[in-house]
């Protein structure tokens, strides 16, 4: 199942309502921020973090930024702009860790 949220609330009731094997999440929402939805991965979603591929995928890829993500548990923090195909390869390295497991 796959879905969508362009809000940090929408995301969040998302991934409240079911789990979900991969979370990828922009920096910049059309309404919002999605730091609030990696602190409430932290926060309150921290078990299916865990198990979860969790990953930035910004055009805000400054180093603060990178180091801020990273301290929220995010797995993988790519520039939009340099990293998209990067995205692709690491779902793949998830996905088959997780089939040979």
């Amino acid at each position: 199942m796959a879905a969508c949220a362009d809000a940090p609330d929408d995301a969040i009731a998302l991934l409240s309502s079911r789990p979900f094997d991969a979370v990828i999440v922009d920096l910049q929402l059309k309404r919002g921020s999605g730091v609030g939805v990696l602190a409430w991965l932290r926060e309150r979603g921290a078990e299916a973090s865990r198990r979860a591929f969790v990953a930035v995928l910004t055009n805000h890829a400054l180093p603060a930024y990178r180091e801020r993500c990273l301290q929220y548990g995010v797995h993988h923090f790519f520039d939009k702009s340099l990293e998209f195909d990067r995205v692709l390869e690491a779902l793949h390295d998830y996905a088959r860790e997780r089939i040979c497991r």
